[in-house]
């Protein structure tokens, strides 16, 4: 959002390229260990699907409960072709990220079929998800300029976003394997 604001929409679509790739690295990341783990044992996968919805919820909590931050960035210089990159190791540093991919994952993985299609599928499918989500909130950066600044508008944002979190982390947790 703070580069669409500050730079506009095709700028911002670099660092939106530098995050899918990252996410892609990240991705890859989690697939190498975590089919062999979903393979070899159902109670891995409940293990790691209480832990990952555990995981959600705090993340939820934590979102509700923040104090509204100002937007990041707006008086940061960036030349838009160092966007990518800029992309790149915002996810690449971002430890999380591969904890929350390990947690949602494995409730799309059948482990009696093969999981190097099925993980290509699921990049495919937030890479694209990502990058619609993320032109979204570039091109209504500008738009939406005043409201980002103000400090209700942001705490209303914290709390909607948490309690998605928290939902999605109750749903996980009384989600099935099949």
């Amino acid at each position: 959002m703070s580069v669409g604001l500050r730079h506009g929409y095709w700028a911002a679509l670099r660092a939106i390229l530098g995050l899918q790739c990252a996410l892609v690295i990240q991705l890859s990341i989690v697939a190498a260990g975590l089919g062999a783990l979903l393979a070899a044992s159902t109670t891995a996968f409940n293990i790691m699907k209480l832990l990952g919805a555990a995981y959600l919820i705090w993340l939820g909590i934590q979102k509700w409960r923040e104090a509204p931050q100002a937007v990041e960035g707006e008086n940061i210089a960036m030349p838009p072709s160092g966007l990518f990159v800029q992309g790149l190791l915002v996810n690449l540093t971002n430890p999380k990220a591969i904890v929350f991919m390990a947690a949602l994952t494995p409730q799309f993985i059948d482990p009696n079929q093969p999981q190097l299609p099925q993980f290509l599928i699921i990049a495919l499918t937030m890479c694209v998800t990502d990058t619609i989500v993320m032109s979204g909130y570039a091109l209504l950066a500008s738009r939406l300029g005043a409201w980002l600044h103000d400090a209700r508008a942001r705490r209303a944002q914290d709390r909607f976003f948490g309690g998605l979190f928290i939902g999605a982390g109750a749903l996980l947790a009384t989600s099935s394997r099949h």
